[in-house]
């Protein structure tokens, strides 16, 4: 184990450098099947006597100075992980030891679905960016809920709902609710994904009458409860201004918790990757660097417009620390990564960390 130790026990620069060689290997393969690969590997190893420790020595840091208390909830530092690499909650327990403040698992469904074919999941390694068209695969409320049964960790985990492919959009409300009636025991928020752009015509349900309709409901679903929990709605980059006016009346008037602001882009504006290429994956929703400028954009217009009226969650592009202050300035209270992590790694999360600390010193 003495020799095991010696081996990681390196500067966080030569961390990083081993990551980058390792991300270089690992993108040579099947996106999908690496995720999974990567992850179980994860789980493997934090299994070995020692290595937890060792790797949170790495990865995580403890300071009060982080903490951030929003929508009622205290979060152990404002970086977290987005909703979609934890579909059915079954990596959180080992991603809390990369140095996260809080997990987003999902997006979950009242019925297991196996998501649109294959390949769906795509990398742009000129952009730094993900295309995804995976369509809300996951094994359905009831494993997720098993799943969470098996929780381990303090930090925070929140639930982001959606409704399955085959339910029409006059019946969607029924699916959020049963999602959110199966979770609500087991998560400290949730989030209502009407945004994202590969389940067909979900996005429609951003419009003023539904969306207002279907979070109303939730609301009067939650007033039923014993104890309240924060809802939040998980919005699109690509509405237009008009439409953010729509969602800020929505949010102010149905009384919900916050917003997440943003979601993948269908935009293929100002990408680097050949246009060939790109039109050969076709459709799916970009994350990643294109979307850093839209996404902090779209923060800074919610909160400015509504006077900071309700708390935002900022997510889109965020690559380096630079990029989670920028959206913490705009006016996010908490951030997420998801690409940023595929490409950086744990190390991004402990980066960020310790930039808001040394502005606080500072």
């Amino acid at each position: 184990m003495a020799s095991v130790t010696s081996f990681c026990i390196d500067t966080f620069a030569e961390r990083f450098i081993m990551y980058s060689i390792l991300r270089s290997f690992l993108f040579l393969f099947d996106p999908e099947k690496v995720h999974y690969f990567t992850t179980n590997f994860l789980h493997f190893i934090l299994k070995i006597p020692g290595v937890r420790a060792l790797w949170r020595s790495f990865y995580v840091i403890e300071d009060k100075r982080l903490e951030r208390t929003v929508f009622g909830l205290t979060f152990k530092n404002p970086v977290g992980l987005a909703a979609g690499f934890d579909k059915n909650a079954t990596m959180y327990n080992d991603l809390a030891h990369c140095g996260f403040g809080f997990i987003e698992i999902g997006t979950v469904t009242p019925k297991g679905q196996p998501g649109n074919d294959k390949p769906r999941l795509f990398r742009l390694k000129k952009d730094n960016a993900i295309i995804n068209r995976m369509g809300f695969n996951n094994g359905g409320m009831e494993l997720a809920v098993e799943n969470l049964n098996k929780r381990k960790t303090d930090l925070l985990i929140g639930g982001n709902i959606g409704k399955n492919k085959v339910t029409p959009n006059e019946e969607a409300d029924n699916d959020y609710i049963l999602c959110f009636n199966e979770l609500y025991p087991y998560v400290d928020y949730f989030v209502v994904n009407v945004s994202s752009p590969n389940t067909p015509n979900l996005r429609a349900l951003q419009e003023k009458e539904p969306l207002m309709a279907l979070l109303s409901k939730l609301k009067n679903e939650r007033s039923e409860k014993d104890h309240s929990k924060p809802i939040l709605l998980k919005i699109a980059p690509d509405l237009t201004n008009e439409q953010l006016d729509d969602i800020i009346l929505i949010v102010t008037e149905v009384g919900i918790d916050g917003v997440i602001a943003t979601n993948t882009t269908i935009s293929r504006d100002n990408l680097k990757s050949d246009q060939k290429m790109v039109e050969k994956i076709g459709a799916g929703g970009v994350s990643g660097k294109p979307l850093t400028s839209r996404s902090t954009e779209v923060i800074a217009y919610l909160h400015q417009k509504s006077n900071g009226a309700f708390p935002i969650i900022g997510v889109g592009g965020i690559h380096s620390p630079k990029d989670a202050i920028e959206k913490l300035n705009a006016g996010a209270s908490l951030v997420q990564l998801y690409t940023g992590f595929i490409y950086k790694g744990p190390g991004l999360v402990k980066k960020i960390n310790k930039e808001l600390l040394n502005e606080v010193k500072s």
